[in-house]
């Protein structure tokens, strides 16, 4: 009760100085939350699009990176090298594709309905033909 018969005794400028400063410092105190979440949602949009342009960088650095290499290894007269890892696999891919091609066609010869002694042959007149073949 002291202290309430206290700011009641105030006067009216004390009184309204009182009540302004309460106001100011609750507008700054919001104002400054609200530039806090608006801070941390900038910085957290900020990282992302940090994140996805250091990708995009990243991978373009690369890129210049190996091809500066490259020219640079042209430039001293070195030929680049033979991509082994390639070779290999299509040595391999032929390999397979051609195991198979023969074991395809080993199957069909072997599912043959008939006996290779058992093919006919026809002869065939041929009028008019060269050096008496059809006698």
């Amino acid at each position: 009760m002291i202290g309430s018969n206290l700011l009641e005794r105030r006067s009216k400028p004390e009184r309204i100085a009182d009540q302004a400063w309460r106001h100011l410092t609750s507008a700054v105190n919001s104002a400054g939350d609200s530039v806090r979440d608006t801070a941390r949602s900038a910085r957290l949009n900020g990282l992302t699009f940090a994140d996805d342009a250091g990708d995009l960088v990243g991978g373009a650095a690369e890129e210049a990176r190996r091809r500066a290499v490259l020219a640079f290894d042209a430039l001293a007269g070195r030929r680049p090298a033979l991509p082994w890892a390639l070779l290999i696999g299509a040595a391999l891919a032929g390999a397979a594709i051609g195991w198979a091609a023969g074991s395809a066609a080993r199957a069909v010869g072997s599912r043959s309905d008939r006996d290779p002694d058992d093919i006919e042959f026809v002869d065939v007149d041929r009028p008019n033909s060269p050096a008496g073949l059809d006698t």
